[in-house]
C-alpha cells in the first residue's frame, strides 16, 4: 500500500461522518421540505365581542382565605383514580 492511498483512506473516514451527519440532519429536520409557516397561516384578526350570556359571578378581595374552598390537595384517593 503506498502513501497516497493510505492518506485517501484517512481522509474517507472524517468525510463519510460528515457526510452522514448531514444526511442524518437533512432527514430529522426536514429542511429541504419545509413551508413558510407563517404566510400559509395567516388568519385575519376579528374584533373581540363578548357574548350576551357573560356575567360576573364572584369577587374575592383580600387575602383573608388561605385556601380555594373545594380543593382536594389532602384527599389522594379522591384526586388521583385507578383505572
Amino acid at each position: 500500500m503506498d502513501n497516497d492511498s493510505a492518506l485517501f483512506f484517512l481522509a474517507l473516514g472524517p468525510a463519510s461522518a460528515v457526510g452522514l451527519y448531514w444526511m442524518l440532519y437533512r432527514y430529522y429536520r426536514n429542511t429541504d421540505k419545509s413551508h413558510a409557516f407563517e404566510r400559509e397561516t395567516a388568519i385575519e384578526a376579528q374584533p373581540v365581542t363578548g357574548a350576551d350570556a357573560d356575567r360576573k359571578v364572584d369577587e374575592v378581595r383580600g387575602t383573608q382565605a388561605t385556601q380555594i374552598p373545594g380543593n382536594n390537595v389532602g384527599d389522594y384517593r379522591r384526586r388521583v383514580q385507578r383505572f
